[in-house]
């Protein structure tokens, strides 16, 4: 849970995005991020005005790394400076990922 409010605060994700991915920018404003325990599994809730190639995939992978106590909190914020992909933890497999919804700011639904 504190590793996942750590990226409320986090801007720049780096660390998190695939090596060699064309990105001007690195920057994105995580509004959510959060686990939910629902029938025996573990579901990661993740908000954000923009994402990175492989970004929610490593994240999740990280996370699961400090939640099972192999990489500390501390870690993991060093890790969020490095900026430096090969610094995190595996990514997650893309088996149960998907998109819940698109919000355009400027659109009236």
């Amino acid at each position: 849970m504190q590793a996942a409010d750590l990226l409320l605060s986090t801007k720049e994700f780096g660390a998190f995005c695939k090596a060699g991915s064309d990105n001007k920018t690195m920057l994105c404003d995580v509004s959510e991020a959060c686990w939910e325990q629902k029938d025996g599994q573990l579901i990661f809730h993740i908000t954000a005005d923009r994402f990175l190639r492989n970004m929610v995939r490593a994240l999740v992978g990280t996370l699961m790394s400090v939640g099972q106590g192999v990489t500390s909190l501390s870690k993991f914020q060093e890790i969020i400076k490095s900026q430096n992909r090969s610094e995190a933890g595996l990514s997650a497999p893309a088996q149960g990922l998907y998109l819940v919804k698109i919000k355009y700011p400027y659109i009236n639904e």
